[in-house]
Order: C-alpha cells, then structure tokens, then sequence
C-alpha cells in the first residue's frame, strides 16, 4: 500500500512515516518504477510497535532510534554503560571482561569475521 493509505490505518501522517524511515525505525520500501513507497503488513506491524513503545515509554521517535543502535552498537551500549556509571544510574563500572568483550565485538564487526555460535 502506499505511503498515505498506510498512514491513515496507522493513525499518523505520511510525513511522519516518511521521518520514521529516515531514523531507521522503518524499512525503506520503495515499489521499482515509480519510486514510490510502498508498505506491507509486516512495515505497518513495526511502525505499530515502535509507536507502542513510544507512548508506554514516553520516548520520541529519535529516542527510540537511538536504544536501537545501543543495542545494535556494543562501542555505543559500553559508552552509555559508562555514563550511566558517572551519572550514578548504574551502580557498578563496566568490568574488564565487559570492555574487552565490547573490544572484541567492535574488532569483529569492523573484520567482518562473525563470533562463533554458542553451543
């Protein structure tokens, strides 16, 4: 469906839908000819969920954006680990094994080798 019929079941505008994508809370769906947007089911279930999220945590689409590179990201999760540290939000300091496990993440995305599975 396209951008305005989506917005419409979703409660929202197709501009919003349209700054969504560019944080990276919704996949870009674009039909090949006309270059237009286009939205299934499965697009409409996220943005669904992101605007769930958001209202039950009282967060902004950017906010929500950016917890998922946090997750997504362990030089980011390790950086904000630290300042929750600073802050007093945390109780504890990363530990040793924390920071080299982010190191060695950061090393492994960067290589394009992948951790192995565990067992």
């Amino acid at each position: 469906m396209r951008i305005t019929e989506a917005a419409k079941r979703l409660g929202t505008t197709p501009r919003m839908l349209r700054y969504r994508e560019a944080l990276g809370l919704l996949p870009h769906s674009r039909s090949g000819q006309t270059a237009q947007r286009q939205y299934d089911d499965r697009d409409l279930a996220a943005v669904q969920l992101a605007l769930d999220l958001e209202r039950r945590y009282d967060v902004t689409p950017a906010a929500l954006a950016f917890a998922l590179r946090a997750l997504a990201e362990p030089s980011v999760a390790a950086d904000l680990r630290n300042l929750g540290y600073r802050t007093g939000k945390l109780t504890t300091p990363p530990t040793q094994s924390q920071i080299d496990r982010d190191r060695a993440l950061r090393w492994l995305g960067r290589s394009g080798v992948l951790p192995p599975k565990p067992r």
